[in-house]
């Protein structure tokens, strides 16, 4: 199942990439199990996804909570909380 995966702000400079395209096992079956995978790659990933509490998460362009399962999934982006003014 390849999942495309849009990194924005820090995220996108802590990885160093705006996107890719993903391939995670079937095991990796909610969107805290495909940070957790993608952590797991190491060095920029691992920092980057540390903390989940300051990550943000749309599904196919919805926000969503990191329980959301990855079935049928096209697009995940990852973001920080966004403040407005």
């Amino acid at each position: 199942m390849a999942i495309e995966m849009l990194y924005f702000a820090w995220v996108r400079e802590a990885i160093g990439r705006d996107a890719e395209t993903v391939d995670p096992p079937a095991e990796v079956e909610t969107v805290e199990a495909l940070i957790d995978w993608l952590a797991a790659r190491g060095g920029d990933y691992a920092e980057a996804f540390a903390d989940k509490a300051r990550l943000r998460v749309a599904v196919d362009q919805e926000f969503a909570g990191f329980d959301a399962p990855l079935a049928g999934v096209r697009e995940i982006a990852l973001f920080p909380p966004v403040t407005g003014g």
